[in-house]
């Protein structure tokens, strides 16, 4: 079973607690432990090693696993101010390799390089890091749930129990644990190992509330936090979710009148609600249909509202008759950094965040055939999938509540306006949650992730860590292509 979980023969010695969150004398001998920095497998500057953390951190002197770690060490040690953690997304998303990577992409300039440690990790259940696998099928390997039609509800309630079954069969006694805020402790033993007070902090998508999730949890062990593409930490998970879709229709709304206006080029309409008709006429036509293939699954091609039009024009056949404007598609957008060719083990982790970071997903089947029927009838580009019923409906039950963050810690927030997986509406309710933070919106801009490609935005960040600066207020930078 590739599950990397240790029964050490030999535990660290740790006290046994009663204690849910146990207390940093319970967790001294992880704090303490030395650390075997070898070189990387991939032969380039970085190092590695294993850290040791406990399962269940209720139960420290219990079963431990090993989270894999890299250092890429302060370019100037005489300028050295820390270390600065980072995390791609996902959840799933392994990060071990993720400070060679944007260095090698000049991403991270030398002001910020030659200051700090970077710190690349793979979180608990992910990669090299005890890493849960389910056996999903290809069909299985969804991020979302299925589109809601009647006829086929029964089927996917089938599915998703055969999944969350899947997953508790083959990584029994594990699930529970492997959470956002495990991983925000396993952070924070991490820190202790290393031997630093603080760290700084770079996430991107479900980055960002990881990190915020830590800056709740461990406040005073924060320093310079820097969220890019937010998620709202008040509607995890099944709402945030439900946020996307949402945002999908107010970009095809969007698109529509942008479209519009362009009818000489386009020829899809001289009014929005002419667009609109033209386009659910052509989405469902009966197959071989390409509108729909092109669109099916993908609802967020409308923020780049150009390529949307051209492809769309482009796909616009006179041929077989038109079909009820019902606006369904076949698959949901894709969740928070959904990495493409994503394996078993993303998709695995995926779940088990989603799952048991959260004690609100319903357990009665037909709330999620109501909630998908409503969803579907006010948010048809997506037919209902963000409400449909997926694994968490049958996962074993959160061991925790969902982490409430409500803090004034520092942190800057950026976020493209048009960002189909993380709309900026949630970048909006993480300053509202994280009141200390600052945040720089990128106007007009499509795309997931700004770090790296905005100078206005870069320029905000880059000094943000190089000096401990926040904006004295909110910035808007401009699109720059």
């Amino acid at each position: 079973m590739a599950l990397g979980v240790v029964a050490a023969t030999v535990p660290l010695a740790v006290p046994t607690t009663a204690s849910a969150a146990p207390g940093d004398a319970a967790l001294s001998a992880y704090f303490d432990q030395r650390l075997d920095w070898r070189s990387c497998d991939d032969g380039g500057a970085a190092e590695c090693a294993d850290v040791e953390v406990p399962l269940d951190y209720s139960r420290p002197d219990g079963k431990t696993i090993r989270i894999a770690v890299s250092r890429i060490k302060a370019g100037q040690p005489s300028e050295r101010h820390g270390a600065l953690f980072t995390n791609p997304g996902g959840p799933g998303g392994g990060g071990l390799t993720l400070p060679a990577k944007m260095l090698k992409k000049g991403v991270i300039p030398d002001s910020v390089s030659r200051r700090f440690d970077l710190i690349g990790f793979d979180p608990r259940g992910v990669g090299r890091s005890a890493p849960v696998n389910c056996g999903l099928t290809e069909q299985e390997l969804s991020l979302n749930g299925p589109v809601y039609r009647p006829e086929t509800f029964d089927k996917d309630v089938s599915r998703a129990r055969t999944m969350a079954e899947k997953c508790q069969d083959k990584n029994s006694g594990v699930l529970p644990h492997i959470t956002t805020r495990n991983t925000a402790r396993d952070m924070d033993v991490i820190r202790g190992a290393l031997g630093e007070k603080k760290i700084s902090y770079l996430g991107i998508s479900y980055g960002t509330y990881l990190g915020a999730v830590f800056t709740q949890m461990f406040p005073e062990r924060a320093d310079r936090f820097v969220l890019d593409s937010a998620l709202d930490p008040g509607r995890v998970w099944r709402g945030s979710f439900q946020d996307r879709t949402q945002d999908a229709e107010r970009a095809f709304t969007r698109w529509t009148q942008w479209t519009a206006k362009r009818h000489a080029t386009y020829g899809l309409g001289d009014t929005p609600d002419k667009v609109r008709e033209r386009f659910w006429a052509l989405f469902n036509r009966p197959a071989p249909n390409p509108v729909h293939d092109f669109v099916s699954g993908f609802p967020s091609v409308f923020y780049d509202v150009e390529k949307a039009a051209k492809s769309i024009a482009g796909l616009n056949t006179t041929a077989g008759p038109t079909a009820p404007a019902t606006g369904t598609s076949k698959e949901a957008s894709a969740g928070p950094s959904a990495a493409s060719g994503a394996s078993d083990n993303f998709h695995s982790a995926y779940w088990s965040v989603m799952c048991a970071d959260s004690d609100s997903w319903p357990r009665d089947p037909e709330q999620y055939r109501r909630d998908a029927a409503l969803d579907k009838q006010n948010n048809p580009l997506s037919a209902g999938s963000a409400s449909n019923i997926n694994a968490c409906a049958f996962w074993p039950k959160a061991t925790e509540p969902t982490t409430v963050v409500d803090n004034t810690a520092g942190a800057l927030i950026v976020n493209n306006e048009w960002d189909s997986q993380t709309p900026l509406a949630g970048a909006t309710g993480l300053q509202k949650a994280m009141k200390g933070s600052r945040m720089v919106t990128v106007q007009d801009r499509v795309g997931h992730g700004v770090y790296g490609t905005n100078p206005c935005a870069d320029d905000a960040v880059n000094t943000y860590l190089a000096t401990g600066r926040l904006p004295a207020k909110n910035l808007n930078c401009r699109s720059t292509g």
